[in-house]
């Protein structure tokens, strides 16, 4: 029987996590990175991209990209990659497997037991989609477990005595709530509320309309509505969201949006940390 790993498949990044020695580690990569991007993308010779590789190309080429396929799981959306159609379940299992792979590098043997985490509230569609992509990846999910239940099980401070802790986990699609009373070895959940349409790609999606808007409001026209235009101006959002975790406040560039004749449009505005009037 292969080695057991805890896997949290998110809806921006993942990650895969052994126990050594009573302690949990999450697993990096060849390269140190710790965390892969949830992406995955064809390229073009016609090669599939998974994580880092797939992220890059996606502002140039989001039909051959797919993002955040997480929020479609449990549904029968359908991805067109190439010649060929995916469920979300298998896209997610393109991920899992590598994941999978990642890990059994790094422990030298085989991994084919995984419990996997998932939103509180996600749904028992959405849960079956996940132990699905699992077990197309090569694994024996041995359990889908929610993410704060997960987090308050390696909470580091246990006493006989009984505390209540609030475990709030906002990720890239969902954002959960759970109140867990701990008492030695023991943990419950008591109440858990959640969301699963509120995360990092909403605040990304009202922050690309809020650069859409100033750029109307800058040339007085509209930007083009097609795929690469949008996913540029997505991936500019995504990093001035992340600039702005750091600093007051941080500039986006974009050049040669459009054109206006034989002048190029561009995008240059400074956005504060402070609450925007979108």
């Amino acid at each position: 029987m292969g080695k057991a790993v805890g896997i949290d498949l998110g809806t921006t990044n993942s990650v895969v996590a052994a126990i050594d020695a009573g302690q949990p580690w999450v697993i990096p990569d060849e390269e140190g990175e710790l965390m892969l991007p949830s992406c995955v993308g064809l390229g073009t010779q016609g090669n599939l991209l998974v994580g880092r590789d797939a992220l890059r190309q996606y502002a140039a080429a989001p039909e051959r990209t797919v993002k955040s396929i997480k929020r479609q799981m449990g549904t029968d959306h359908k991805t067109t990659l190439g010649e060929k159609e995916y469920l979300p379940q298998e896209i997610s299992a393109i991920i899992l497997k590598t994941l999978k792979q990642r890990a059994e590098t790094a422990l030298g043997e085989e991994v084919s037991q995984a419990v996997v985490t998932v939103p509180a509230y996600f749904t028992d569609s959405q849960r079956q989609a996940t132990k699905e992509a699992g077990e197309i990846a090569g694994f024996e999910v041995l359990q889908v477990l929610n993410e704060p239940t997960a987090a308050a099980l390696t909470y580091d401070f246990r006493t006989e005595e009984t505390e209540k802790i609030l475990v709030y986990d906002l990720g890239g699609g969902t954002f959960d709530v759970s109140i867990v009373e701990i008492t030695g070895d023991v943990t419950e959940v008591l109440a858990s509320h959640g969301n699963n349409r509120l995360g990092g790609d909403d605040f990304d999606l009202r922050l690309q309309r809020y650069l859409v808007d100033r750029f109307r409001q800058t040339h007085n026209t509209a930007l083009p509505e097609d795929a690469v235009t949008e996913a540029r101006l997505l991936r500019a959002a995504e990093q001035a969201k992340m600039s702005l975790s750091e600093h007051a406040f941080t500039t986006v560039r974009e050049p040669f949006l459009v054109s206006q004749g034989k002048t190029a449009l561009h995008l240059e505005i400074e956005i504060a940390r402070k609450p925007l009037k979108i």
